[in-house]
């Protein structure tokens, strides 16, 4: 996997779905959550929002169902990352893309570019044994403007050091993508190209 790759100075992975299976876990903290808080599930609507921060997904998903709840975003949010934290070694484990971590570890910088907030993204690395392979961990609070915004990926080129043109991304999301397309980077679908599923709301 490693060779295709070695023109990049950097490597900036996506974290759920691309260098973590992890799809199972937020699907189960936010079923937990929805249901809590009386906000409809539509599994496709849920997917296409994969890598938008929880926040902004709950306030996407309460005006897209007009719907009136108890609670602000930042309960809601604090809700799902206590299930996510309670639940975590019980559904996450890396995916084939480890290799190409490890194989980079000491050679190139490398770093995660996440929608997930910072704190929690490293304890998922970390449940993974992937956390000690990368050189940062930029979460969505982190930047102003999370993904789709390019911000995400952006701050991690500037950690590396490294210009964003000689960076290659690897995502499982549309939004990712898009995100990493607008920081002028190169990006690798890793379901097209390295058929690593994001089990995620599938159903």
């Amino acid at each position: 996997m490693n060779n295709t790759y070695d023109n990049y100075q950097a490597i900036i992975f996506d974290m759920d779905g691309t260098l973590v299976d992890s799809g199972q876990l937020h699907q189960n903290a936010w079923i937990e959550t929805l249901n809590k808080y009386g906000i409809p599930i539509d599994p496709a609507l849920m997917r296409s929002l994969a890598g938008v921060p929880t926040k902004e997904t709950v306030e996407i998903l309460v005006k897209h169902f007009n719907v009136e709840v108890s609670a602000t975003s930042a309960e809601m949010n604090d809700f799902k990352e206590d299930i996510v934290r309670k639940t975590m070694l019980d559904y996450v484990k890396p995916t084939k893309l480890a290799e190409l971590a490890i194989a980079n570890k000491g050679k190139r910088p490398m770093a995660v570019g996440t929608g997930a907030y910072t704190e929690e993204a490293e304890m998922i690395l970390k449940a993974c044994g992937l956390y000690d392979l990368l050189d940062f961990v930029v979460g969505a609070d982190q930047v102003a403007n999370p993904k789709p915004a390019p911000d995400t990926f952006l701050r991690c080129a500037e950690l590396m050091g490294i210009p964003a043109q000689d960076c290659i991304v690897f995502e499982d999301a549309q939004t990712g993508m898009q995100a990493a397309r607008d920081a002028g980077m190169d990006v690798v679908d890793v379901l097209e190209v390295l058929d690593i599923t994001n089990d995620y709301f599938l159903d």
